[in-house]
């Protein structure tokens, strides 16, 4: 019984933490947004985890290097979805809107999650998930439109709400690669490796940033 309460608890607090670090980076986001580039926001924060994770994960992926190879291009696109449009689509929608929307449209990835799955897995969803869906994506039209939908017809008001819609549908990607694919690696081996590969996406733009700064 104790075993059981315990997992209980853990189950209950882990994703709450995981909320609550979410909530924090939208909000930091959303402040630093007027004095760091979205490129700049997201290259550092890859490139500070993979400084920090490398004396740890890079001698296990040496070792481990034949079992992650096969793997290597699936691992550059969830990389691309998940580490580089997700994130860097959120960073910019950070200079257009507000924390708040931010947070309420990132709300909405399980919802995308099931649209991509029936289109790329075939997962048909319950009429509850339908119903869900339905209920979820007119609240979306409602916060976009600010409480008037008539002010949908003026989406040039609502860029930085519309970018982030565009992110969280290509987090819902990679949420569905991953469950397709389902790739039989160590976590943190196959993080570090969606890291390098995010770092080299960002290369040329973080390159073209310096030159227009000097």
């Amino acid at each position: 019984m104790i075993r059981s309460d315990k997992g209980v608890f853990w189950a209950i607090l882990l994703p709450l933490i995981a909320v609550l670090i979410w909530s924090l980076n939208i909000a930091v986001t959303r402040y630093v947004a007027a004095y760091i580039s979205p490129v700049s926001i997201s290259f550092y924060r890859w490139l500070i985890a993979f400084l920090i994770l490398t004396p740890w994960i890079l001698p296990k992926v040496w070792q481990q290097r034949e079992l992650i190879r096969p793997h290597l291009k699936q691992l550059a696109v969830l990389s691309a979805f998940g580490l580089v449009l997700y994130q860097g689509l959120s960073y910019t929608a950070a200079n257009y809107t507000t924390a708040t929307n931010m947070g309420i449209i990132n709300a909405f990835i399980p919802m995308f999650t099931i649209l991509v799955s029936l289109l790329i897995l075939k997962d048909i969803p319950t009429r509850f998930a339908v119903l869900g869906c339905i209920i979820s994506f007119s609240g979306l039209l409602y916060v976009i439109a600010q409480g008037d939908l008539r002010q949908l017809s003026e989406l040039t008001g609502h860029a930085g709400d519309m970018l982030m819609v565009l992110a969280v549908f290509f987090y819902a990607f990679y949420g569905v690669f991953l469950k397709k694919w389902n790739l039989k690696l160590p976590l943190m081996l196959s993080l570090y490796v969606q890291i390098i590969f995010a770092l080299l996406y960002h290369l040329p733009f973080s390159v073209v940033r310096l030159r227009s700064i000097k």
